[in-house]
């Protein structure tokens, strides 16, 4: 029998990382030129089929997520909701933002059924540890034509890295969670250098997608990408160890940075070729590092 911890680390990794991957989907498709229609086909089922996922996790975790992890904005943020809208107009491509309405309104309290909840949980597991392997595979597809140069994306080929790599950590925690019961403990230094560097690909991928002009905003993001260098390199090269404080302090920067952007992308204030839930995307996944870091 699994106990409660497995159903609350289970629903917690599904509401971020569900959510994380229907948008690495949403990004994919928005990308591809029509010529590549099998793979824009594809990127919509994955994005159709964990909008499914979060929406069953959401469903299940009401009154099951502590009010940190709901305050945290790992979740959603106030620039969700909107973002969606947005991005649905301006690619075309469907958002269930009824998903976000309803994680708007979670609670942290409420009836625990731990022996029926803990067989749909594990039900939904199962269920993404598939998802997971076919759009891993997808990912791997993509990068693997787009560096042979047989497919071109808008999507840059680093990009595609980071979004597998991100995919590969989801899988391994919810395999973890159906061998062990839990996410094993890692060592802060594991989680401090996955976490350093994905912040940093951000700071690149925000200077390589601003428009020429907004110099300001793109000597910002080549400051945070230096600084998440340094901090990554001192991490690989640290013995294991508690968190460096440093890393704490550049990411709530950085956090209040994309902050400041996903305004400005909503209000139409800043030129560039980010869409708005993708600047709402990454403000999300700097929450979550923050949040871990403060657990």
């Amino acid at each position: 029998m699994y106990t409660e911890n497995y159903i609350t680390e289970s629903l917690v990794l599904h509401l971020f990382f569900g959510r994380i991957m229907k948008e690495h989907s949403l990004f994919l498709k928005a990308g591809f030129t029509p010529v590549n229609f099998n793979c824009s086909a594809k990127a919509e089922f994955y994005k159709n089929e964990f909008e499914k996922l979060l929406s069953r996790a959401v469903t299940l975790s009401s009154g099951k997520t502590s009010r940190k992890v709901l305050d945290s904005g790992e979740i959603v943020t106030e620039f969700t909701l909107v973002a969606e809208r947005q991005t649905e107009k301006l690619t075309g491509i469907p958002i269930n933002s009824s998903i976000t309405r309803r994680e708007l309104n979670l609670g942290s309290s409420g009836c625990r059924d731990i022996a029926n909840i803990s067989r749909q949980v594990k039900a939904l597991n199962r269920t993404a540890l598939r998802l997971l392997d076919g759009l891993i595979a997808l990912k791997e597809e993509i990068l693997n034509r787009v560096l042979c140069c047989q497919m071109f994306t808008m999507n840059y080929p680093l990009l595609l890295e980071h979004i597998l790599r991100e995919a590969k950590l989801y899988r391994k925690y919810v395999q973890m969670l159906e061998d062990n019961g839990e996410i094993c403990t890692q060592s802060m230094k594991e989680v401090e250098c996955f976490w350093n560097q994905i912040m940093m690909e951000h700071a690149l991928f925000i200077r390589g997608l601003l428009d020429l002009s907004e110099t300001e905003l793109i000597n910002s993001a080549d400051g945070f990408a230096s600084d998440y260098s340094v901090l990554l390199n001192c991490c690989n090269n640290a013995q294991n160890r508690t968190l460096n404080i440093d890393s704490m302090a550049e990411t709530k920067k950085f956090r209040d940075f994309k902050a400041a952007g996903a305004k400005g992308i909503e209000n139409c204030k800043i030129r560039s070729l980010i869409l708005p839930l993708l600047a709402d995307h990454v403000l999300r996944e700097a929450n979550h590092y923050i949040r871990i870091m403060e657990s």
